[in-house]
């Protein structure tokens, strides 16, 4: 794991850590079904939406991106609840990228978001004059990993 130094530039908007998040689904009816943890999550304000692409792959293989007005009205209603803002950040390389992945036949939603509740603690740290020194994100998979093997050494897991 890759240990990167935490920094804060004067001045600077304080952010909470950006994810990127891409999400398959098989068909190209994506119905907004599914975005009620979604909504959730963004109503309590633990997430912000930075950005939000809808890719198509059709069974040739071709990919392209959709826009809200786009979709029918319930997956555009239930993505404009959202209050994502389109911020052009996620481009066509990214699009495209992701498209890479999909399979034929699938709908994929992209999202950019920004982790509110970090920033909001960040911002609680330098106010108690303290500073955060790490800040790292452990993919899944070493963490499932990691769990695995305590398993076998019949470790209590939590």
């Amino acid at each position: 794991m890759a240990i990167q130094q935490e920094s804060s530039t004067p001045g600077a908007t304080l952010l909470g850590p950006i994810d990127l998040l891409a999400v398959e689904f098989p068909g190209n009816r994506f119905t907004g079904a599914g975005l009620r943890e979604l909504h959730a999550l963004v109503s309590a304000g633990i997430i912000r939406i930075i950005d939000l692409v809808l890719i198509t792959k059709n069974q040739a293989g071709q990919v392209s991106a959709l826009e809200l007005q786009d979709l029918g009205p319930d997956a555009g209603g239930a993505l404009a609840a959202l209050h994502a803002t389109v911020s052009q950040m996620l481009t066509r390389d990214d699009i495209d990228a992701v498209g890479e992945q999909l399979a034929n036949n699938t709908t994929a939603a992209v999202m950019l978001y920004e982790n509110t509740w970090a920033a909001k603690t960040k911002q609680a740290i330098m106010e108690a004059n303290g500073r955060v020194v790490l800040q790292a994100r452990v993919p899944h998979e070493v963490v499932q990993a990691t769990l695995d093997d305590l398993a076998e050494l019949g470790a209590t897991l939590p």
